[in-house]
């Protein structure tokens, strides 16, 4: 990192000088300041990934000043996971009044040496498979689009336990209930855990959610259903993405689809990649993938179970084009693509409300139109707060960091108030 301005800086000046501008105008195209971009040059400050895309478009240069800011290490998965229908594991969970509660999977025999002062029991009781599973099966298929659909407005913890649950009465009904209906409720099971590793990503924790994403592999693969292990990948490419990690994100991405997996997971991987390329600054490899995640996804059959990926949003692509036309440092196109998009989502979808209203805010106000973007973040901040999202805070950040460089402007102020309220709470009691 100390590396880093020695490289980039040169390189910036550079290239602003061979496009013919001055330091002043290359100001106004990028809006920093000045003194802020003369000291970059300098190698007196480092370089963001945001300003080094921004620079990368605004000069032409495909990427080459994004790729001189380091980037993060992404998280790796556990390499190995028992049986998901394994005895010799047990899955505690606390629960707390005052909502500090969590989960834990634990060895049954360190359970046994450790000992319990009081366990209440839980159990499915001794009824026979064949009478409690299909009730069980029918229930939690229908209870999981609510769920969901209660994902865009609750924060992950109120959903947790009740998932957690869920998936463990699955897994338990499954050891116990023949084929095919064992392989039915295995693959449910599966759907649900892949929720939970989703909500546990956005409750800020990766590396709960790449152990959950790996068990809900492992539950498919059980129940005959191999394909989520591809998803899985995008899933972990997701995360990379969130650690700004671009060429882990397109590897991954590209493990997915390299799967041949079915059409809906293959655009899902190639969306991705598309957001991994966009980090990088390669826009034409960002804009190839996705036109291949628009084809994949026009494809797809409707599935008989649980949708995988998103389902509140009318058009992912379009969506997601707007996204990366950000990250590939071109705020004014993509502020237009998600002014159009954002208008199509459902009002009761809250958290991606708050999650692509938040990053549209943030492309108006990099392409310098400030007033405006205060203006659509304000309402955003309750949504934000009400769904309590790790990944939405990221980009709140990002606005933060934004408005911080026009401290004379008023409303810029005073969102930055609101955001520091929303970003540091003041503990309750």
């Amino acid at each position: 990192m100390d590396q880093q301005p020695l490289l980039f800086g040169p390189e910036l000046r550079r290239l602003r000088l061979a496009s013919g501008y001055t330091l002043g105008r290359f100001s106004d195209r990028v809006h920093y300041s000045k003194s802020h971009l003369s000291q970059v040059e300098r190698g007196l400050k480092p370089a963001g990934p945001e300003l080094a895309r921004l620079c990368d478009s605004a000069l032409g240069a495909g990427g080459r000043l994004a790729r001189l800011v380091p980037q993060r290490p992404s998280g790796t998965a556990p390499e190995t996971l028992p049986d998901p229908c394994d005895e010799g594991e047990e899955w505690h969970m606390h629960l707390s009044p005052d909502g500090d509660s969590w989960f834990r999977p634990v060895d049954r025999r360190t359970l046994v040496a450790g000992g319990a002062a009081s366990v209440v029991a839980l159990g499915l009781g001794s009824g026979p498979a064949h009478t409690q599973a299909p009730h069980a099966l029918r229930s939690a298929r229908l209870l999981f689009d609510q769920y969901r659909a209660l994902g865009q407005s609750a924060p992950p913890g109120a959903l947790l336990p009740t998932l957690v649950a869920q998936t463990h009465t699955l897994r338990t009904l499954a050891r116990r209930a023949a084929a095919p209906l064992r392989a039915e409720l295995l693959q449910l099971a599966s759907r649900y855990a892949e929720f939970v590793g989703w909500l546990v990503q956005e409750n800020g924790d990766d590396t709960g959610a790449l152990w959950w994403t790996e068990r809900s592999v492992r539950l498919a693969q059980a129940g005959g259903d191999h394909d989520l292990a591809a998803y899985a990948l995008v899933r972990k490419a997701l995360i990379a993405f969130y650690r700004d990690d671009a060429a882990h994100t397109v590897e991954l991405a590209r493990r997915a689809q390299e799967a041949h997996p079915p059409p809906r997971i293959a655009g899902l991987a190639a969306q991705q990649e598309a957001q991994g390329h966009a980090l990088a600054g390669d826009h034409s490899a960002c804009m190839r993938a996705l036109e291949r995640a628009r084809e994949q996804l026009a494809t797809a059959d409707s599935p008989d179970g649980p949708v995988i990926g998103t389902v509140h949003l009318p058009d992912p692509v379009s969506m997601i084009t707007g996204w990366c036309l950000h990250d590939l440092g071109r705020p004014r196109a993509a502020a237009a693509v998600l002014d159009e998009q954002i208008a199509r989502l459902p009002e009761h979808a809250l958290r991606n409300q708050a999650r692509y209203g938040t990053r549209r805010a943030l492309a108006h106000a990099q392409a310098g139109e400030l007033d405006h973007a205060c203006t659509l973040a304000g309402p955003l901040l309750d949504h934000a707060e009400a769904v309590g999202s790790a990944t939405i805070r990221t980009d709140l950040r990002k606005l933060k960091r934004t408005l911080a460089r026009h401290t004379t402007h008023r409303a810029a102020r005073e969102l930055d108030q609101r955001l520091t309220a929303v970003l540091h709470p003041e503990p309750h009691g």
